[in-house]
């Protein structure tokens, strides 16, 4: 059934119309609501296990009842299995653009059961910007964040104030092959972690960072009663005698490989060293040596949370705009064609004749109807 003249107007301006909306809508979704999706998600919890696997690296670790024995010298384990857990979640305050991160870790020997086996407890809290991942100014001036390594008489953890720098628990969104400062949580302070190469974990494209904690004296980081120790001589096993106080020492070389379009760590390793010595660069008696890896169920949980979100990404930066683009731009074709075709229901240019004026030719050259006369007819 042929269209009116008045219908195909409508149709036309209806096509039209929804055509530049989808337009307009394939323009905006990438800017609009892409920069509202890559933001690290407010419902965050996410638990990492790391353990030291059976690779012939160094796994040693201080047996602290030696020290208080009341006979031998300080002893150290040898091929101790450990097992590092941390769990991080989203606390108040948050909002649109900044969240409040708090992980809290802990380090076993797992061949040692409760408490006998932990070896380290820490509790971190730090604000930061959800897109970026830095650490934001606090509201007050002061420090915007804070860390807990010992607890009161109460058994409740010591929190102290402490300004974080640099990257800690995820990466910028879109992360490049750059140096970036990362916040070591041992020292407190931040160190260049550096772009090393690209890889695949588990068919997932990552960069590979890494980063060294230069060896620091703890006792000048964090008032711990482990963090310096006064014993004889002998309980050191070292040669002299009466009472030597040695402080205990740090570094660390971390390796993190980040899926770049999330931010997301992949995998995370980490070669502790942790030591008793009078000067820093001659170790005593180690304290703790090893090696510490993400295990595959923890590496398979953040490709899933990073999949996730490059979906989310991929649909909203790329699918969607294509879609609504081609959409639009055959509304928009269509409905100026079906303007400007202007053709009735039998394809032909429909224009309406005009009746002649009686006494006078017809417009358009067609001539008014004339008398015919016999002119052989006499009166």
């Amino acid at each position: 059934m042929a269209l009116s003249a008045g219908t195909r107007r409508t149709v036309a301006c209806v096509l039209v119309g929804l055509g530049a909306m989808l337009l307009v809508a394939a323009i905006m979704i990438p800017t609009y609501t892409v920069s509202r999706l890559a933001k690290t998600p407010l419902d965050l919890e996410i638990t990492t296990v790391a353990s030291n696997p059976q690779t012939g690296a160094p796994s040693e670790v201080l047996d602290s009842k030696s020290l208080t024995s009341a006979t031998g010298s300080a002893k150290v384990d040898q091929n101790v299995p450990l097992v590092s857990q941390r769990f991080l979640t989203v606390e108040n305050p948050s909002d649109a653009s900044e969240m409040t991160i708090q992980a809290g870790q802990t380090l076993r020997r797992t061949d040692k059961q409760g408490d006998t086996g932990l070896l380290t407890a820490t509790i971190d809290r730090v604000t930061v910007d959800r897109k970026t991942g830095h650490p934001v100014d606090a509201v007050d001036g002061g420090p915007n964040g804070s860390i807990a390594v010992t607890v009161d008489k109460k058994g409740e953890a010591v929190m102290d104030p402490v300004q974080h720098t640099g990257l800690q628990y995820r990466f910028p969104i879109g992360t490049e092959k750059k140096t970036y400062p990362y916040f070591d949580l041992n020292t407190r302070k931040s160190y260049d972690i550096n772009y090393v190469d690209e890889a695949e974990i588990n068919s997932l494209k990552t960069y590979h960072f890494q980063m060294t904690a230069p060896v620091t004296d703890l006792s000048t980081v964090a008032n711990s009663p482990t963090n310096k120790l006064t014993l004889p001589a002998a309980k050191w096993g070292v040669e002299g005698d009466g009472d030597i106080t040695m402080p205990r020492f740090y570094t660390n070389v971390r390796d993190l490989w980040i899926e770049p379009d999330t931010g997301t760590v992949i995998k995370g390793q980490e070669q502790i060293h942790l030591y008793y010595a009078r000067s820093g660069d001659k170790p005593e008696v180690t304290a703790l040596k090893a090696t510490l890896v993400f295990d595959e169920p923890t590496i398979e949980s953040q490709i899933s949370v990073a999949k996730e979100n490059i979906d989310k990404l991929s649909l909203y930066g790329r699918t969607l705009p294509i879609i609504f683009g081609v959409l639009g731009l055959l509304f928009l074709i269509a409905g100026i064609v079906l303007g400007l075709l202007g053709k009735n229901g039998n394809g032909q240019p429909a224009f309406r004749r005009t009746p002649a004026p009686a006494g006078g030719p017809a417009p358009g050259g067609f001539d008014a109807p004339t008398q015919q006369i016999d002119m052989n007819k006499r009166p």
